[in-house]
């Protein structure tokens, strides 16, 4: 598909607010990675995915997020780049361990 300059202008204004936009709630939303949750071009194609098979959110949000799982889907994620250089590179999904094991000292066996 060849874009025109009004289709350019109107995907960098599109890839603007996907850049300015977290998810806002669940799994991937600021409770679980404050403060504001992950943002929605860094969530897991497969979270995406599942929102496509059982309906995305009302609203902007799931419009948003529809377009980012058909970037992913077809394999452009590389489109996401530029953003994820402005944030300082994709976001980390993994959490920190909510406890620490301390290993060196076991009184059952010296």
């Amino acid at each position: 598909m060849d874009f025109t300059e009004i289709d350019r202008e109107d995907f960098s204004c599109l890839l603007e607010e996907i850049g300015r936009t977290s998810m806002p709630f669940g799994k991937y939303g600021p409770s679980t990675y404050p403060p504001r949750g992950v943002p929605v071009f860094d969530l897991p194609a497969e979270y995406l995915a599942w929102f496509a098979k059982k309906g995305f959110p009302k609203g902007r949000l799931g419009e948003l997020l529809a377009t980012v799982f058909e970037i992913k889907e077809c394999g452009a994620d590389e489109v996401f780049q530029p953003l994820r250089h402005r944030n300082g590179g994709r976001f980390r999904l993994s959490r920190k361990p909510s406890q620490t094991l301390d290993f060196r000292s076991n009184p059952g066996h010296e």
